[in-house]
């Protein structure tokens, strides 16, 4: 059997599990680079029978799982992958197995984010290393309002710090209800004053037809001139065009942005280059230990699917 390791952008996936413990029964390789090229793609996996995919990175459409004829298995991380298309694998026998997860790590650098835009941090460390020393006036957060979109079990614990740091939170979701906001220490508003009374607007909802595009321009327009907008979730829930426009014409104070429509990020990006945005390259669950968990437990599918076979 021959293994594929997808999109190992640190080389870090051979030390984050012990696959010595599939020595003898398959040949590993890592990729490190990514292609989005899909020929190209299927030249580079067609050999192989079984791929250990990291998150969404490398999405396994129909259009690919066709051209893959010896692919029979897929060990993805985290415990759903909404860019494999379960049916077509369902439909040419191949397996697929998930790992766990833990969305603590997306809390926290949620929190990096947030408190970096607020105080100015990468400008500030800039003009230390430059030789410099203090560029601007750092932003408290008590008393501030922290918006949330989404107050699932993420925004929920994101709601927990802003609590904490004295803020005012409000949410909005299509199915938040007033009880189920205040049971959890904040308060439900209608998605316009959401955007309008923000001070830190952060997002926490799911990528779905419902909220692809759901940040749009005209949600933007609602936000003041003094807010932030915080997304560690997807993409795709922002209209990036419209995003780019208000960043640019200084419509909103900034953004930090930790997913991104196409990842990863060209090379000519505005969000590589505008003075107003903290872009990290989809960080929110890459953690020495949750490498550990989406790494071992794959070694421990890929054992669990050859022995299956073997029985």
């Amino acid at each position: 059997m021959r293994l594929a390791i997808l999109d190992d952008y640190q080389n870090v996936a051979l030390e984050s599990a012990d696959w010595q413990k599939l020595s003898g029964r398959v040949d590993i390789t890592v990729f490190s680079d990514h292609i989005a090229d899909p020929d190209r793609l299927v030249e580079r996996l067609e050999p192989f029978d079984i791929l250990c995919v990291m998150r969404e990175r490398t999405p396994l459409r129909r259009d690919l799982l066709t051209r893959l004829p010896n692919l029979k298995f897929i060990a993805s991380t985290g415990s759903v992958n909404a860019a494999i298309d379960t049916q077509a694998a369902a439909e040419r026998g191949i397996a697929i197995a998930h790992t766990g997860y833990s969305s603590t790590p997306t809390i926290e650098l949620t929190w990096a984010l947030l408190l970096a835009l607020a105080r100015g941090l990468v400008d500030e460390v800039v003009s230390v290393r430059d030789g410099g020393w203090q560029r601007g006036l750092g932003i408290g957060l008590h008393g501030k309002t922290l918006g949330l979109l989404g107050l699932g079990n993420i925004g929920t614990e994101v709601a927990k710090i802003g609590n904490a740091f004295g803020m005012n939170v409000i949410a909005w979701s299509q199915n938040l209800t007033p009880e189920a906001a205040a049971a959890k220490n904040a308060t439900c508003v209608a998605k316009a004053e959401l955007f309008a009374q923000s001070d830190f607007l952060s997002i926490h909802t799911i990528l779905s037809r419902r909220t692809r595009g759901l940040v749009d321009r005209e949600m933007l327009a609602l936000m003041r001139p003094s807010a932030f907008l915080i997304n560690a979730s997807r993409g795709a829930i922002v209209v990036e065009e419209a995003l780019t426009e208000v960043l640019r014409e200084h419509r909103i104070a900034g953004a930090a942005i930790d997913a991104f429509d196409e990842e990863p990020l060209p090379a000519a990006h505005p969000f590589r280059s505008l003075p107003n945005v903290l872009a990290s390259p989809h960080i929110g669950y890459v953690t020495q230990g949750m490498y550990r968990t989406f790494y071992g437990d794959c070694v421990r599918n890929i054992t669990a699917w050859l022995d299956s076979r073997s029985v």
